[in-house]
Parts: structure tokens; C-alpha cells; sequence
């Protein structure tokens, strides 16, 4: 019986424990849904919130594009308002002019038909002139106009020749003193030694034995030598000596460097070749930027760019008709500075200019330009100032001159280039100048024989004297020196002189 009641006690707690566990449990469920349900509701209302603010936004932003808009198009409106108004003020200012124009051309219309009626009348009182005077002279009206026309010519020209002759000789004596005193002075003070280069240099070794040593087996070391150093090693019959050909001086000089160190050294292998050369090149490279900064101290030419420095010690490897680049740049420097001085210019910008005005030569990639329009990219690339850039690009008439260190700069390259000695030309190109001066003398009429004399600096003029005149000499010779100057390219000066010779030749018998 107290069993009966104490099962019927567990299952009545058993199942009063369900239903409060499962109360609890309901109470749980209604509090996170309605959390959940005001989460919800916050979030929407922020939701809603941001997409007013951000509709406000767009609407405002919208607006102000709309008045923007509208602010442009009323501005465009009234520019165009105002150039009508300007069109329609010119339009009736042109109606105007037209009609006052019109009121000219009639009143010059006017004027012209009595001008021409008294042109007619004077036209016809002319011709009774000319027809009488034709009678009592016994020449036509065109023969007398064309014998006048002549006169007046040659009296014109002799006129001119004289005056030509005299502005001349004025200009010889206030100027030649002066200039041959400056130059003069600068050559004096600035000559330097030339050295003649070639494509070719030499190199001397002890014994003909050395030769197989520098060809190799099968010839394998002078291959290595000539692809790693860009230079053509002739080995021929020549005693005890090698010949290195290349247009490049500064190749040729690695190569015979080179070879002096793999002679002395006695290992001579393509390795070593290799190793050699390189280690000369570099040293080479070293070389030259020490010759160029070496250049600038000795000129007392300061702030120049480390590239320009060293293209300016490259230049001792050049040389141009003979004559070596360096010293002929130094040279030019020295002119430049000595001349500017005398003439009251700035001796410092002169010689920087004088030093750099071939810097165009010596480029290592050696571009299709006039090596003075190049020189003066580089120079300004390099940032050099303008007075210098002009003098450099303008030196050979690349470009026009805009400062007086241009000119003078021009000056004194071709003292330096055309002094006696400094350089040589090739012989065709000396004789064929030599032919031209000859030929362009002889293409003027009345010239019996021509004869260039002094390596071209002087040409000798026959001429007839029947056909010429001791007057039309003097023209002859100021016409043939302004065509040498306008079709030749020359060093120097040219003298013409014109030479009317008069024989009378009898026979006694």
C-alpha cells in the first residue's frame, strides 16, 4: 500500500517537474522573441534612418548639380548675349564703312575720268614731243632710251666701284691694325704643339719570335685580342713590329696597352687576353676622367658636369685633319679667353666655350647630328648656360648667333684650324680646291688664264686687255671674290688679284 503511494507520489512530482521545467522553458522562448523582435525593430529604424539621410544627401547633391547646371547655361547664355550684341555693333559698323566707301570709290571715280582725260591730253602732247625731237635727232625714242638706260649703267657702276673700293680701304684701316694686333697677341701667347694621328698606330716588340706567341695556335690568340678589344692586328713581314688598325683612337689605344702588358707579362692565352683588356679599359676610363678634370684645372674652368669632364679628356683619343682635339679645344679656350679679354667680354664664359665647342666629336654613341648641334644638346643637357649653348651650336652656322662670345667663338677655331702647320688636309680634297679656285676664275669673261698659288691662299688673274679695262679689272676682281666667298668653303682668306698686261711687239729686220 505505501509502495502504491509512494509511485503514485514520484510520478505526480515526475510530472509537476515537467510542467514547471516546461513553463520555464516557454518563458525563456517569449523573452529572446520579443529581444529579437525589438532587435528588429531598432534595426529597421536605423535602416530607414540612414536611407532618409542618405536620400536628403543625394537629393541636395542633386540640387546643386541642377543650379551648377543652370549657373553654366545662363553664363553661356549671356557670353553668347554679349558676343551678338559685339557681332551686331561690328555688322552695323561695317554697313557703315561700306557705305562711306562706297561715297570714296564714286568720288574717286569722279577724279579718275578727269585724270585719265588729262592723261590722254598729256599722252598725245608727249608724243608730238618725242616725234619732233626723234626728227631733228635722227634716233628713235627706244634707241635713245636704251642708249640713256646704259649710261646710266656703267656710269653707276664705276660709281659704285669706287665707292665700294673707298668704304673698303676705310674699313682696312680702322679695323686691320687692331685685329692683326689681337690676333697676333693670342696666337703668340697660346701656340701649342700639334700631334698628327692616324687610323694606324705601331706597335714595336723586341724579336720576330714575339709575333707567333701573339698569333697563337692556329691563330686563336689574335682572334680573342681583335674580338675583345674591336681592333684589326696586322702581322706581316714588317721587322719587329705590329700594326693596330681602327678608326677609333681610344680602341686602338686598349689594344696597345693591352698587348704591352701581355708581352711583358709573357702569358698570352684568350683568358688572360680577356682579363687584360678589361683591366685596361678600366684603367683607360679612369685615364681619361683624370685628363679631363686635369684640363679644367689647368683652364680654371669651374662647375662643369662630370659627363662634359670626361668627354672632355676623350678628346685627347681624337683628332680632327691631323691636328689633336684636346689641344686644339685648349687652344680655342685660350683664344677664346685672350680675345674677350681685349675686347671687353667675360674671359671666363669665352673660355668654357672655347673648350666645349666640339664637344660634339667625342660621343660614345656617336648620333646623326651636326656634331655642333649635338654638342650643344649635351651642353644642355648637362645644364650649361645659354651665352655657352649658342657659342657651341652657332660655330659653324648650325644655328643663328645671339650673344658676341658666338662669334668669337667661331673666330678663334678657325685660327686655331687654318695656322699654318696645324692641320693636314686630305691631298684630293687639296687639289680639287685648288681646281675649283681656277676653274670659277676662268668662267668670267674676258679672263685669259687663272694660276691658285700659295696652297690656294692667292689666285692670279689674266686677263685680256683688249676685252678688258683697267676699271672692269678692279670690278672683275670684287666679283670673283664674292662669288669664292658665296659657292667655295675655304680656310683663311683668299687674295684675287686681277692682272691687265699691255705688249706692243715689233721686229726689226
Amino acid at each position: 500500500m505505501e509502495i502504491g503511494y509512494l509511485i503514485a507520489g514520484l510520478l505526480g512530482g515526475i510530472v509537476l517537474g515537467f510542467l514547471v521545467q516546461k513553463m520555464l522553458l516557454k518563458g525563456k522562448a517569449d523573452k529572446i522573441i520579443s529581444d529579437a523582435e525589438f532587435k528588429a525593430e531598432s534595426i529597421k529604424k536605423d535602416k530607414m534612418f540612414q536611407a532618409k539621410e542618405r536620400f536628403l544627401k543625394l537629393k541636395q547633391e542633386h540640387e546643386t548639380k541642377i543650379k551648377e547646371r543652370e549657373r553654366r547655361m545662363q553664363s553661356s547664355e549671356d557670353r553668347a548675349k554679349a558676343k551678338e550684341n559685339k557681332l551686331e555693333h561690328k555688322l552695323s559698323d561695317l554697313n557703315r564703312k561700306e557705305k562711306d566707301i562706297e561715297k570714296i570709290k564714286s568720288d574717286f571715280d569722279i577724279k579718275y575720268q578727269g585724270i585719265a582725260l588729262k592723261m590722254k591730253e598729256l599722252d598725245k602732247t608727249q608724243e608730238k614731243r618725242v616725234n619732233e625731237l626723234s626728227k631733228i635727232s635722227g634716233m628713235s625714242a627706244e634707241d635713245a632710251k636704251e642708249s640713256l638706260m646704259k649710261a646710266l649703267v656703267d656710269e653707276a657702276k664705276t660709281a659704285a666701284m669706287a665707292q665700294i673700293k673707298e668704304i673698303t680701304e676705310e674699313a682696312k684701316l680702322n679695323a686691320n691694325k687692331e685685329a692683326r694686333k689681337i690676333v697676333i697677341q693670342s696666337i703668340q701667347r697660346v701656340a701649342t704643339e700639334q700631334a698628327i694621328e692616324n687610323a694606324v698606330s705601331v706597335f714595336n716588340i723586341d724579336s720576330d719570335e714575339v709575333k707567333g706567341r701573339i698569333i697563337g695556335r692556329e691563330g686563336r690568340n689574335i682572334r680573342a685580342l681583335e674580338a675583345a678589344t674591336g681592333v684589326e692586328i696586322i702581322v706581316d713581314d714588317t721587322p719587329e713590329a705590329i700594326m693596330l688598325s681602327c678608326f677609333d683612337p681610344v680602341r686602338r689605344e686598349i689594344a696597345r696597352l693591352a698587348l704591352h702588358q701581355l708581352v711583358t707579362d709573357g702569358r698570352i692565352h684568350p683568358a688572360r687576353i680577356e682579363e687584360i683588356v678589361a683591366k685596361t679599359r678600366k684603367q683607360l676610363d679612369e685615364e681619361i676622367a683624370e685628363t679631363g678634370k686635369r684640363t679644367c684645372i689647368d683652364l680654371g674652368i669651374h662647375g662643369l658636369h662630370p659627363a662634359l669632364m670626361k668627354m672632355v679628356g676623350r678628346m685627347k683619343y681624337r683628332s680632327s685633319y691631323g691636328q689633336n682635339l684636346l689641344k686644339h679645344s685648349r687652344e680655342v679656350a685660350n683664344l677664346c679667353a685672350t680675345m674677350a679679354s681685349e675686347l671687353g667680354l667675360n674671359p671666363k664664359i669665352a673660355k668654357r666655350a672655347g673648350l666645349l665647342h666640339d664637344i660634339g666629336k667625342v660621343p660614345e654613341d656617336e648620333p646623326e647630328l651636326p656634331h655642333a648641334i649635338l654638342g650643344m644638346k649635351l651642353a644642355e643637357k648637362y645644364g650649361e648656360k645659354p651665352d655657352v649653348l649658342n657659342a657651341i651650336g652657332a660655330h659653324h652656322d648650325e644655328i643663328e648667333m645671339t650673344t658676341l662670345i658666338s662669334p668669337l667663338v667661331q673666330v678663334c677655331d678657325a685660327v686655331s684650324g687654318a695656322r699654318p702647320g696645324a692641320r693636314r688636309e686630305i691631298v684630293e680634297a687639296y687639289i680639287k680646291r685648288i681646281k675649283d679656285l681656277e676653274s670659277l676664275a676662268m668662267s668670267f669673261d674676258g679672263v685669259a688664264s687663272a694660276y691658285a698659288i700659295q696652297a690656294g691662299r692667292e689666285l692670279r688673274v689674266m686677263v685680256e686687255s683688249e676685252r678688258v679695262s683697267d676699271k672692269k679689272a678692279e670690278e672683275l676682281s670684287f666679283q670673283i671674290s664674292e662669288k669664292i666667298q658665296t659657292e667655295m668653303t675655304y680656310p683663311g682668306q683668299v687674295r684675287i688679284t686681277v692682272i691687265r698686261e699691255k705688249r706692243a711687239v715689233n721686229y726689226a729686220k
